[in-house]
């Protein structure tokens, strides 16, 4: 079929067959397809949806569209988790090295920032050297030695999701769960997984914003996920709340350093690493239980061995052999550090202090931690710090703005206090379990 007949069909509702899903895919992947052409079916796609059946179609052709990985030849069990995306959420910082040290391998391939959600990758290229795209001999390498490797797509792992990942970004059509659920899986299976844990958030800064879509979508991942042969579960976790009490990349990454050493751990991040490690261990046959995966992702971060595996990573992949002793010698700062006072009017909410969570990556992003196209560059030093929790004070700055300029920390300033509302008790960081 021709690229427009496949959008034609879609627009008007009906099905498309596996063979048509297969052959759009391919020319995403060979140039034949052009970047309007996506944008058009995304759309299609967003507002028609997609079948299971389709679905499973358009996630074994974006695998196949590039390098199929092999693990077989590790001695331990092969493990992921995917996050579908928040605000504060640098759960993938310290997962990864934590259940290494536990002894799963973990060979974890992340996106950037998507919409008003912070990226992995971006967070990791606020460090010096760090490679984020290796080839696979030394993606290979640092899996097999370290544990653990957190990367980008290579060129051929899973190309045409690359492509339609970013111009998702940038058309309004992230939020289809059919689409989400072939970019998250179709570099999931890339990557030879033997298991993997999803991290469905639900709330005011996920793309899922109550908890009966976040069933939705976690149900379409795990499903798909089995039905292609990959053993996978969800876990749906709370994003009424930016997760840590920082929110950029950089600062992410010094948020990250200091729970890994210990020196200060946001007690709702603590709590999502550890379930979401736990998982994963029992996923991948180490653990017996939950309670069992727990103990043990307790115990690499007390120990301080999920830090030294994570310092081994970032060495490994071309990051500073010192990179958590000095991380401050080696990440950037922008010139201006202003903090933000709340309103009087904001008083009442002293005990309750909530957010619209969404319009705290958007200030993110405004302040150009994040990307309004796919070609933008990415200021890491840029973002938020000291974000408030539900018992603030009523006196104490709602957050600090790292800026480059009066302009941009206006323009933040000015959104965040927008965001503000109130909220009632703090809820359980974990909201749901999905299985097959």
């Amino acid at each position: 079929m021709l690229p427009q007949e496949i959008i034609r069909a879609k627009r008007d509702g009906k099905p498309l067959p596996a063979d048509a899903i297969a052959e759009f895919v391919a020319g995403v992947t060979d140039g034949q397809v052009s970047e309007g052409q996506v944008a058009a079916l995304a759309m299609a796609v967003f507002l028609n949806g997609m079948s299971r059946d389709e679905a499973v179609a358009l996630t074994l052709a974006m695998r196949d569209s590039g390098d199929v990985l092999d693990w077989s030849d590790l001695p331990g069990p092969v493990v992921d988790k995917h996050s579908t995306g928040g605000v504060g959420d640098n759960v993938s910082l310290m997962l990864a090295p934590a259940v290494a040290a536990c002894g799963a391998y973990n060979p974890m391939i992340s996106g950037r920032g998507l919409g008003h959600t912070g990226g992995t990758l971006d967070k990791f290229e606020s460090i010096p050297g760090y490679t984020t795209q290796p080839d696979n001999t030394l993606f290979r390498k640092v899996v097999r030695e370290v544990g653990c490797a957190v990367i980008g797509q290579t060129g051929n792992l899973a190309p045409a999701d690359k492509v339609i990942y970013g111009i998702r970004d940038v058309t309004a059509t992230v939020e289809s769960v059919p689409l989400i659920t072939a970019s998250i899986l179709s570099k999931k299976l890339a990557a030879g997984l033997g298991a993997l844990v999803l991290d469905v958030k639900v709330g005011s800064g996920a793309f899922m914003d109550d908890l009966a879509k976040a069933r939705e979508l976690a149900t379409s991942l795990v499903e798909v996920a089995n039905g292609s042969g990959l053993k996978t579960t969800a876990l749906l976790t709370d994003m009424d709340h930016p997760l840590a009490s920082c929110a950029g990349n950089a600062v992410e990454m010094r948020n990250a350093v200091d729970f890994l050493t210990g020196k200060a751990r946001d007690p709702m991040l603590y709590d999502v690493t550890v379930a979401l490690g736990a998982e994963m261990l029992v996923s991948g046959g180490i653990a017996h239980d939950a309670a069992d995966g727990a103990e043990r992702m307790e115990k690499a971060f007390a120990s301080g061995a999920a830090a030294e595996r994570f310092a081994q990573m970032v060495a490994a992949l071309g990051g500073p052999s010192d990179f958590i002793e000095r991380m401050d010698a080696y990440l950037e700062t922008p010139p201006m550090r202003r903090p933000l006072m709340a309103l009087p009017e904001h008083a009442h909410l002293a005990g309750k202090l909530g957010f619209d969570t969404r319009q705290i990556g958007l200030a993110v992003v405004e302040l150009g931690g994040g990307r309004t196209r796919p070609q933008d560059a990415v200021d890491h030093a840029v973002g938020l710090t000291a974000i408030s929790g539900r018992d603030w004070d009523g006196k104490s700055p709602i957050c600090e703005i790292w800026a480059r300029d009066e302009a941009a920390a206006d323009r933040a300033g000015e959104r965040i206090l927008s965001a503000l509302r109130e909220v009632g008790p703090s809820g359980d960081a974990i909201r749901d379990r999905v299985s097959a």
